[in-house]
């Protein structure tokens, strides 16, 4: 197991246009595997993201050209890649999954997490949101074995519910990867606070990835993606455009917390609710 590395996070303004998305990505990528990147995350929806129609009728299958197109950009870079999330297309299902895909170095599949929690909202200034009418809920959490620690993956409204991160840090979670479109109404409100929340309560490394700046026909997205360390440190913040932040890594840093502040040893089931 690695101890020490480097974590990527890119940030994109995904349009509508998926060649012009995946030229985009793969540019980034090229740069954050050029400074020794051990992990790069993209964000969600990084190879389409505009109007519902729009990004429901791209969806592909897994395996499928954008599957194959992150397992190539992790193979030829050497890197552990979170490919953001997709529109996964199923056979027989009428509608869609937003599903994130984790590739290994040699760019074979790793993981693969389809977001739980669809974000269906009513947000000052932004458009109503019915993500549940386009796409099918997923319904088991992702935790990976890397030799860069136990890895897993969540998607952008999923950081709302703690459960789901409580599920995590059960399973000894030292990275956790939150690919997301989160809007500039709720980014500002929300973003930080909830990773850095997420964060401690896990006693791990937070690795958010997102969007930037407005999309066709829909909401404008906050930028700020950010890396969090287990202490609720932000180690690194990609501001509000798109680029790439970057931050080492030191799993003996996070072991260390966990030994100071024993969480993990002190949770106790919850059997019922406190004053019943």
């Amino acid at each position: 197991m690695l101890h020490r590395y480097r974590v990527a996070v890119v940030q994109l303004n995904s349009g509508e246009d998926k060649s012009a998305n995946l030229e985009q990505a793969g540019g980034q990528l090229a740069r954050a595997a050029a400074t020794g990147a051990a992990l790069v995350v993209l964000p969600e929806m990084f190879n389409g993201f505009g109007r519902w129609e729009t990004m429901t009728a791209a969806a592909e299958p897994i395996p499928g050209t954008t599957h194959d197109w992150l397992a190539e950009q992790a193979r030829r870079h050497r890197v552990w890649l979170v490919g953001g999330s997709i529109t996964e297309r199923e056979p027989g299902e009428s509608r869609c999954h937003n599903t994130s895909l984790l590739f290994d170095p040699d760019g074979r599949l790793a993981g693969k997490y389809r977001k739980i929690h669809l974000f269906d909202a009513d947000v000052p200034g932004q458009p109503t949101a019915r993500e549940s009418h386009w796409m099918a809920g997923g319904r088991e959490p992702t935790t990976t074995d890397t030799p860069l620690g136990q890895l897993s993956q969540a998607i952008c409204y999923d950081l709302r519910f703690s459960a789901l991160f409580e599920h995590y840090a059960i399973a000894g979670s030292e990275l956790i990867v939150v690919p997301a479109a989160f809007t500039v109404t709720t980014g500002h409100a929300h973003w930080e606070v909830l990773l850095r929340a997420r964060a401690i309560e896990c006693q791990a490394y937070v690795i958010a990835a997102n969007q930037v700046g407005p999309h066709p026909g829909t909401f404008s997205t906050y930028g700020h993606s950010l890396i969090i360390d287990p202490w609720g440190n932000v180690l690194a913040d990609a501001g509000e455009s798109v680029g790439i932040a970057y931050a080492d890594l030191n799993i003996e840093h996070l072991r260390a917390i966990r030994h100071r502040i024993p969480v993990a040893a002190h949770r106790r089931p919850i059997l019922k609710r406190y004053g019943s």
